[in-house]
């Protein structure tokens, strides 16, 4: 009664009230505290994990550095250009090369993976291989001679191993008789060959309208002129070589026309060889018969 008249009473209620509610306070922090402990917790093992995973791609980066700087390191012992007498006497060595059976392997591989047969005879020296590809490629046993060479003629994808080394001088260097044409988009030059001995010639120019500076309905208009001139000179340049007299055709120039020529032709290549067709004829017959070797 005195409490009431006091006003204690009412105090205590909310004294009460206030310790309810701190009492639920707490446990709300008690329980963010926990749950604070399990976030700190989850963190810190997350943190490991990603710990763990760098050091695991700084090992793998590690490695594929390692790996690529060995490829890197590999280089040819040399790399040379081979024409005319140099090309032929380094034939005349390889043709002489002698061993015991299954001594000698040749075999001429492609832009694809390598043989399995190439790969072992080559070892740790294989990729050097692939970037010559295309290519011939000439080892033996013992390891005493490795080189690759590109030829001007690329034959079929082959491996063998035999006492010596099997190859077609015909894939290196002009042999027996031949056509050899040179085709641009302005000029054709055809010469008949008995080895390197030309023994006919026909060649003539095309004249092609230079470039128009305007632009729209003449831009277009000249373009398609221009595209019907080169077609007029592939056929006047079909016509020539249907007069050759040789069975086999090799066809080099401009890499925009040769596909004009891949049916019928034994080869194609593309060369950069300019000026007038005689003289563009005899720069396209060195470029095309040019090889190179590298000593692997």
């Amino acid at each position: 009664m005195l409490d009431e008249l006091l006003g204690r009473a009412r105090l205590k209620e909310r004294i009460e009230e206030l310790e309810d509610e701190n009492r639920h306070l707490k446990r709300e922090l008690d329980a963010e505290s926990d749950r604070r402990a399990d976030i700190e917790t989850e963190r810190q093992a997350a943190e490991r994990r990603a710990n763990r995973l760098d050091d695991r791609v700084q090992e793998l980066q590690d490695r594929v550095e390692r790996l690529s700087g060995s490829d890197r390191d590999l280089s040819v012992r040399r790399r040379e250009t081979l024409r005319g007498d140099r090309l032929t006497s380094v034939l005349d060595r390889l043709d002489s090369f002698e061993t015991g059976p299954e001594g000698a392997l040749t075999a001429f591989v492609d832009d694809g993976p390598l043989p399995d047969a190439v790969s072992d005879a080559f070892g740790d020296h294989a990729s050097l291989v692939s970037r010559a590809a295309p290519c011939f490629v000439f080892t033996d046993d013992a390891g005493l001679l490795s080189v690759a060479l590109d030829p001007p003629i690329e034959p079929d994808p082959f491996v063998t191993w035999d006492d010596g080394f099997v190859f077609d001088r015909s894939h290196f260097e002009p042999t027996g008789e031949f056509t050899l044409a040179l085709v641009r988009s302005d000029l054709f030059a055809m010469g008949e060959y008995h080895g390197r001995e030309r023994i006919a010639f026909h060649g003539f120019d095309s004249d092609l309208g230079r470039n128009h500076s305007k632009g729209g309905f003449s831009q277009a208009r000249f373009e398609r002129l221009r595209d019907e001139q080169i077609d007029s000179h592939l056929e006047r340049c079909q016509v020539a070589l249907e007069e050759r007299s040789t069975d086999r055709l090799y066809v080099v120039g401009e890499g925009t026309v040769l596909d004009a020529f891949t049916d019928e032709a034994d080869a194609t290549a593309t060369v950069d060889a300019t000026g007038d067709p005689e003289p563009a004829l005899d720069d396209a017959f060195y470029d095309f018969w040019t090889t190179t070797l590298w000593a692997i």
